[in-house]
């Protein structure tokens, strides 16, 4: 058996890695590549494998860098079915649909630029009918349910705690008369936020693939950030100024409506009168789907969450929220110069109408800019950071003078205690082999030394595009440059460098084991049986509840 790196071996976008064996091929998620064009190019090659070959596939959760290149993944020639979450399912026709929407703006903007210069027009990555088309391969499925691929794989997705419907998945691949168990972690939330659930332990792997985002570093307490972001916002109301957040449009978005809900209720009088007329806008068309989508999932929000939607309190609404939608309400928030708080997509400034809210608030020290979740290198979200001052945005010049602030405590990714966390939880069969993908290359090193030390592993940092033998530790770097297919204008382009530096053991096996004492003749097909009922049951429940609460509760205009 052989596992192949595409994508986030480098870098922390374009989630893609492949399972091959003798008979079988598996992949999993099929990300974009962000961060600039030397990153944005790589979306454009040719896959290292032969899409019509993968059998099936299996999607963490519904980001971009993990779900962007599954229309390209169906346009070149992938017919099998996509295992997701069925939250998952519900935000991917979102992410999906937008994403093509950028690529087919992008596409027109430069043919007309390619027009002037006498060039060809180019053609957009995919298109909103590939993305349509990609989206009948979805077959969604529950947590804790066990999914049989085939007569040699089999799956089970465990909550990860990182956006609504992300999974850790567990993989059985049967070789011969030999079985493995591969953990694939996706990406790894935090533990105790709001809204989602902690991310699953697991206990028995014989193979592990998992993430390393921030695994040199640590956040501050959330609760630091979410005091500091409400100390910038009063402080920048108190100076007539507006608070523009680049947020992701799922996931970070969400959490943000929760805590600004919970501080408008709760606060003082003194802070209400005060923040009396100051509105919180979600300006991004795809944040407010993505909330209706986040509304009807409630079944995988965590007990807190689901206790509020019980009692018939919404915690993804209040008196000061406004969505918009269209255009015309975007380009009015920045003639409107009363203060505010802008949270808008995407969330490391590469499109979208934050670079617009950015053009015009960027310049006026009043004004605050708050992040909140990670930045690529050679995004502009990164370039503000790390305090570049002048940038371009739609051709004109702009001089930062507006606060900046970068609130770590946001991020959906576990930092290194988490992550440490997760790894040692493998107590009961201890991996033979852990590669560490999706992470800057200091990031991964560092975090390799650490669990070598604490935990006597020997991770195997990925580094670059490659394949490797399971459990024989084998390995060959892939040739990229035969598999690019450069045009002829293209023909000087070199071989592409990789240059960003880079709940327990599954429930239907602690139930089988509890049954055999009980009852000798349940099976295991009959236990994964009814589980997968209950599931179904508890999804219901909770939904119901949910739309009554929401239909009651939410005001007319959202």
């Amino acid at each position: 058996m052989k596992i192949m790196f595409c994508g986030a071996s480098s870098g922390v976008t374009g989630s893609c890695h492949l399972i091959r064996t003798e008979k079988h091929s598996l992949l999993m998620d099929c990300g974009q590549f962000q961060g600039g064009k030397a990153q944005e190019a790589l979306n454009y090659e040719a896959f290292p494998f032969e899409p019509s070959e993968v059998e099936a596939m299996i999607l963490s959760h519904a980001h971009i860098d993990h779900c962007g290149r599954i229309p390209l993944l169906v346009k070149r020639g992938f017919r099998g079915k996509i295992y997701c979450t069925d939250a998952t399912a519900d935000l991917l026709e979102v992410m999906l649909l937008d994403s093509a929407h950028i690529h087919e703006v992008d596409a027109k903007w430069q043919s007309k630029r390619n027009m002037r210069a006498g060039k060809p027009p180019v053609e957009p990555l995919y298109t909103t009918e590939d993305a349509q088309e990609s989206l009948k391969y979805v077959e969604p499925i529950l947590y804790d349910q066990q999914i049989q691929i085939n007569e040699d794989m089999k799956i089970v997705f465990n909550d990860a705690g990182h956006i609504l419907g992300s999974a850790i998945t567990e993989i059985w691949v049967k070789e011969g008369d030999k079985e493995s168990k591969i953990v694939f972690s996706g990406d790894i939330g935090m533990t105790e936020r709001p809204i989602l659930r902690d991310p699953t332990i697991i206990k028995k792997a014989d193979c592990v693939i998992m993430e390393a985002t921030y695994g040199n570093r640590n956040h501050e307490e959330n609760s630091t950030s979410i005091n500091k972001m409400i100390e910038i916002v009063l402080e920048t109301v108190r100076r007539g100024g507006t608070v523009v957040i680049p947020s992701f449009a799922v996931g970070r978005t969400q959490e943000l409506i929760y805590e600004f809900n919970r501080f408008y209720e709760k606060s003082s009088p003194d802070y209400k009168r005060e923040l009396d007329g100051v509105e919180v806008i979600i300006d991004s068309p795809m944040a407010t789907t993505a909330t209706e989508v986040f509304r009807n999932n409630a079944q995988v929000f965590d007990k807190e969450t689901k206790e509020y939607i019980m009692q018939g309190d919404n915690p993804l609404d209040f008196k000061n929220l406004r969505f918009t939608r269209s255009t015309e309400e975007s380009q009015a928030l920045n003639l409107d110069r009363r203060p505010k708080v802008i949270i808008s997509a995407s969330g490391m400034c590469e499109a979208g109408r934050i670079r617009h809210h950015l053009k015009h608030n960027l310049w006026d020290s009043r004004n605050s800019i708050i992040f909140v979740g990670y930045q690529a290198e050679g995004t502009l979200g990164r370039s503000l950071i790390d305090g570049k001052k002048d940038i371009t945005l739609f051709g004109e010049e702009v001089h930062v003078q507006a606060h900046i602030h970068n609130l770590e405590g946001f991020s959906g990714h576990a930092d290194q205690r988490g992550l440490m966390h997760w790894i040692s939880g493998f107590t009961e069969l201890k991996p033979k082999q852990i590669f560490l993908v999706h992470g800057e290359e200091q990031s991964k090193k560092d975090f390799a030394k650490l669990v070598n030390k604490e935990l006597g592993y020997e991770p195997i940092v990925v580094l670059g595009n490659s394949e490797f033998e399971i459990e024989s530790g084998e390995s060959s770097i892939l040739n990229f440059e035969k598999s690019m297919k450069a045009s002829a204008e293209e023909a000087d382009i070199q071989k592409v460098k990789n240059k960003i530096s880079l709940i327990e053991e599954e429930l239907q096996e602690i139930l089988y084991n509890a049954s055999l004492s009980v009852n000798e003749n349940m099976t295991e097909d009959k236990l994964i049986k009814i589980n997968n009922v209950v599931q179904e049951l508890e999804k219901a429940t909770i939904n119901l509840g949910t739309a009554v609460n929401v239909r009651d509760n939410t005001t007319p205009e959202n």
